[in-house]
């Protein structure tokens, strides 16, 4: 009798203890913790930390609300026609206050099953929108329209964008020579044009200079006309201090020597 009172004990507290062990549980830091009573969204949700719940008839699951990352790869075509290969990463996180929503809508795998699929939808209704030379030349355009349209299809089932990159647009190959030949026209152009601006400049220097030189012989040719004694003072600034020994004009030669200091002495 005593051994079946031990055991009617023994089995109540393994019960009482099981039951208290199902009451409470903890969510991990960056989680929120969904509550199904019976298997139903009941629309509460756990923050992080200890929290208790009814046993055998409640049940928490773990939603993670840090940013997560989720990149696609699309073809689509452009405005134009052209074939473009794009890849875009998006970074993402659940709305704290929306868990219990997405759960319920969308469930636990929402990332392969709304996320990716919206992503394409909208990388390729977007990208129709350019040209293919626009998506280059308005890469930042292309990025803010995407990730416009891919919030509005996420942020009413809980799902925040936090940041979207266009990792790579990849066309095809004729295009890329296009791209290319009209880049390279294009600095061949330029590499044209500072050459003639060059030979034009050094033009200009050469008729400076020839107007210099002109303008400055006329000038002393008035001179010359006006004030014949300039000759003069040319031949004076040009004289060594040495008159000449022997001179030669319309009288016989004369030795000015006799009149150096040799012919003092």
């Amino acid at each position: 009798m005593k051994s079946l009172g031990l055991l009617i004990a023994a089995a109540v507290a393994f019960i009482v203890l099981f039951v208290a062990m199902g009451s409470w549980g903890t969510i991990e830091a960056g989680h929120r913790g969904v509550v199904l009573r019976m298997g139903a969204v009941t629309g509460e949700i756990k923050g992080e930390g200890l929290y208790g719940k009814t046993p055998f008839l409640e049940r928490v699951v773990p939603m993670d609300v840090r940013m997560q990352k989720e990149q696609v790869e699309t073809e689509g075509a452009s405005k134009d026609l052209q074939s473009v290969k794009t890849v875009v990463a998006l970074n993402l996180s659940v709305l704290p206050d929306k868990c219990a929503l997405l759960y319920q809508t969308i469930g636990p795998d929402y990332l392969e099953t709304m996320v990716g699929p919206a992503m394409q939808e909208s990388i390729k209704a977007v990208i129709a929108q350019y040209t293919a030379e626009e998506l280059v030349s308005k890469r930042e355009d292309v990025r803010e329209a995407i990730a416009k349209l891919i919030a509005e299809k996420l942020n009413p089932i809980g799902l925040k964008i936090e940041a979207l990159n266009i990792v790579n647009f990849d066309f095809s190959a004729s295009f890329n020579q296009a791209i290319e030949a009209k880049v390279t026209a294009e600095q061949n152009a330029l590499a044209a044009k500072n050459l003639l601006s060059q030979k034009e400049f050094e033009a200009q220097q050469a008729v400076a200079v020839a107007k210099g030189k002109a303008d400055a012989m006329q000038i002393e040719a008035n001179a010359l006309r006006d004030n014949p004694m300039i000759l003069q003072l040319r031949a004076l600034e040009k004289w060594d201090g040495t008159l000449p020994k022997v001179t030669s004009g319309a009288v016989p030669f004369i030795d000015v020597g006799k009149f150096t200091d040799k012919g003092a002495k």
